[in-house]
């Protein structure tokens, strides 16, 4: 059993094995907090991430199991690869099991950080566009939807080499899926309107978004809210023809 140490991380703490050396603060979100550390056993830099609440709820338990199982069994250039997996629980009880740590490949910056602060050359985009298709091939072959990717997913080192990230909202196709899941902005109509019966290509919808904030570096649908955002949508791409539109059977969609 590895010994651990406590240290205060932005006011939270944080209990880690003691070859787990130098923790500094990357990143934080909803779903937990992102430290870069030194490995001292292998002597090199990792990320490590302290999921937020891991069990509080059935849905927070859920989404735990779903990044570690496909972390585990994902192996691809261009995903995130999981490294170790831990918790500090002196015994294996469901009281001291209250934390999880995961610990993967440290990455340079994420795609949202690099649009903010420099303009990309089609080249660039071209090239980093090709790295998430690739990725999202490999994801898609195993028959699994991301239904998270944003830039703040997608992480590229300064060799531009890119991994995707978080798949605590990844899951497998099913005949039904759950409609709240992507970020706003790069969320397919398909999944605004309710359908449940969508598949891998609201991922592509994703995609195609991301690449549009690349070469722009401006969102390209920056909605305030779920009717804003199909708004902005149709603004683009036209509104549904009669055909599609009698195909809806929810009322709340239909009074939009």
């Amino acid at each position: 059993m590895p010994k651990f140490y406590r240290t205060e991380i932005n006011k939270t703490e944080w209990e880690v094995p003691e070859k787990y050396q130098v923790l500094t603060p990357v990143g934080s979100g909803a779903y937990g907090q992102v430290c870069s550390a030194m490995d001292t056993e292998h002597n090199v830099k990792v990320a490590i991430k302290k999921l937020a609440r891991p069990f509080q709820s059935a849905v927070h338990a859920k989404r735990t199991y779903r990044e570690l199982r496909m972390l585990k069994h994902m192996n691809h250039e261009n995903i995130i690869g999981l490294l170790d997996v831990f918790h500090p629980g002196a015994n294996n009880t469901l009281e001291s099991f209250q934390q999880v740590y995961l610990v993967t490949h440290l990455m340079g910056a994420d795609l949202n950080n690099i649009i903010r602060t420099q303009r990309l050359s089609d080249e660039h985009v071209q090239f980093l566009v090709y790295q998430i298709l690739r990725g999202l091939k490999y994801i898609h072959s195993a028959g699994i939807i991301h239904r998270d990717l944003k830039p703040s997913n997608i992480a590229v080192n300064e060799d531009c080499e890119l991994k995707i990230l978080d798949f605590g909202l990844a899951r497998p196709t099913e005949n039904e899926m759950t409609g709240y899941v992507a970020t706003r902005w790069y969320r397919a109509p398909e999944i605004m309107l309710n359908w449940m019966h969508y598949n891998q290509t609201v991922d592509i919808w994703s995609v195609g978004c991301i690449m549009a904030e690349l070469l722009t570096g401006r969102t390209l649908f920056p909605g305030t809210d779920h009717i804003h955002q199909l708004n902005l949508i149709m603004e683009i791409l036209g509104t549904p023809n009669d055909e599609f539109m009698a195909k809806i059977s929810s009322e709340s969609i239909l009074t939009i």
